[in-house]
């Protein structure tokens, strides 16, 4: 297919590309310290969620200043309707909007909530939460984290546990979430909690949006592989959310659920920060200093590259033909499984490129401030954060090859 910009395009680009240049706070600069976000649209060296609550005050100002800068335009939401404060922009517009803010470097504003909670309000919520909630977002005044995921509840998410009991007009709610990512971070929690235990698997379970200042509600980080707490623990004791808070009729949030799952489209920030990951080992390799630390037999190591730049090739195309499609089902999962398995690849190649200089994992001491090393134990996550290589497959073979979900025997 063609990807070529339209004239209409190119100059919405040229837009993009010169209000970046002209708003970003130029105090807003990358932590050198940080880890690599889990979340395939943040770049390097920034959280934004985390840094509009920084005990720093120039990189809590630069963080709100920002999202300011966005939020006047309607980028913060650009896909959502004006009157919730977005831009109703176009599809291919807010592709190239993400793509253009990645290959600059500088971070998304309010991913979760923007681009899952929103749409699902959108479609599913009463006028009043849409009022109340949209607006917040769409100004990145409040951040949203995704409460399914449970202990013996993650792949197969229709095994939740915990429960919520109607007692008057709120549900009294009690349970554990467990890998909610900016968990630590978010002011509300969308979480799925079971309403009727007697219901069948898929049935009986309600979306409810709960507000983390809840009595009852306790957040405790998780710290993963590389000693960063991208994740979080959530526990429910007796917690009472307004029934005013339920998303769709009770009992039927599995519905409301997948439709939300549904938004989670495939984007170009995997894509875009794979290739700038790439294209910096190539020109490290290219330099004077990488005959110190560079493995002697590079024969190889060039055939790895040159097969990393057309699978990130691939991997672009992939975005480009998802955001193409009006509702986008199986090709997500095409995206997200390829994208996630060469995540791996990439990483494993550049830990082939330093030997065993890639096992350093302090950055003043290694060779490219240990990017690969980081990247690698980054990529551990990449084949089950936001669904297992395994379920991504499953979604594949049934909706989009037409395979029946068990084989007769």
């Amino acid at each position: 297919m063609n990807w070529e910009d339209t004239p209409e395009e190119a100059a919405f680009r040229t837009e993009v590309r010169e209000f970046v240049a002209a708003h970003f706070p130029d105090t807003y600069v990358p932590d050198p310290d940080a880890e690599h976000s889990l979340e395939p649209e943040d770049v390097w060296g920034y959280n934004w969620a985390a840094d509009r609550l920084s005990s720093d005050p120039a990189r809590r100002d630069g963080a709100r200043r920002w999202a300011a800068a966005l939020a006047e335009r309607g980028w913060i939401t650009p896909h959502w309707p004006v009157e919730y404060g977005g831009a109703a922009l176009s599809t291919k517009q807010e592709f190239i909007l993400q793509e253009e803010m990645m290959r600059a470097r500088v971070p998304t504003v309010n991913g979760i909530g923007a681009f899952l909670l929103g749409p699902t309000l959108l479609t599913y919520g009463t006028a009043e939460q849409k009022a109340f909630h949209l607006p917040r977002i769409a100004r990145g005044e409040t951040t949203w984290a995704q409460g399914f995921s449970e202990p013996g509840a993650g792949s197969d998410l229709a095994s939740l546990r915990t429960r919520a009991v109607l007692d008057g007009d709120h549900y009294v709610v009690n349970g554990q979430k467990v890998w909610t990512s900016l968990g630590v971070q978010a002011d509300w929690l969308f979480v799925l909690v079971r309403t009727d235990p007697s219901a069948q698997k898929h049935k009986g379970i309600t979306f409810l949006l709960v507000d983390k200042e809840t009595p009852g509600v306790t957040v405790r980080p998780i710290t993963d592989i590389r000693g960063d707490t991208p994740f979080a623990e959530v526990f429910f004791d007796d917690a009472r959310v307004p029934v005013a808070n339920r998303v769709g009729d009770e009992n039927r949030g599995w519905y409301v659920a997948m439709a939300a799952l549904s938004f989670e489209r495939a984007g170009i920030g995997a894509t875009v920060k794979f290739e700038q990951a790439l294209s910096t080992l190539v020109e490290y390799l290219k330099s004077p200093e990488s005959s110190a630390t560079v493995r002697p037999n590079t024969e190889g190591l060039r055939l790895e590259i040159a097969r990393r730049y057309a699978e990130i090739r691939v991997l672009y195309n992939l975005a480009r033909y998802s955001a193409s499609v009006p509702e986008p089902g199986y090709e997500a999962s095409v995206n997200h499984l390829f994208g996630s398995e060469l995540h791996q690849r990439l990483a494993r190649t550049g830990a082939k490129a330093f030997g065993r200089l890639a096992e350093l994992w302090q950055r003043d001491d290694a060779p490219l401030g240990a990017a690969f090393t980081h990247l690698r134990l980054d990529s551990v996550a990449a084949t089950f954060l936001g669904g297992t290589t395994e379920i991504q497959r499953n979604v594949i073979a049934t909706r989009g090859l037409g395979l029946p979900k068990e084989r007769n025997a």
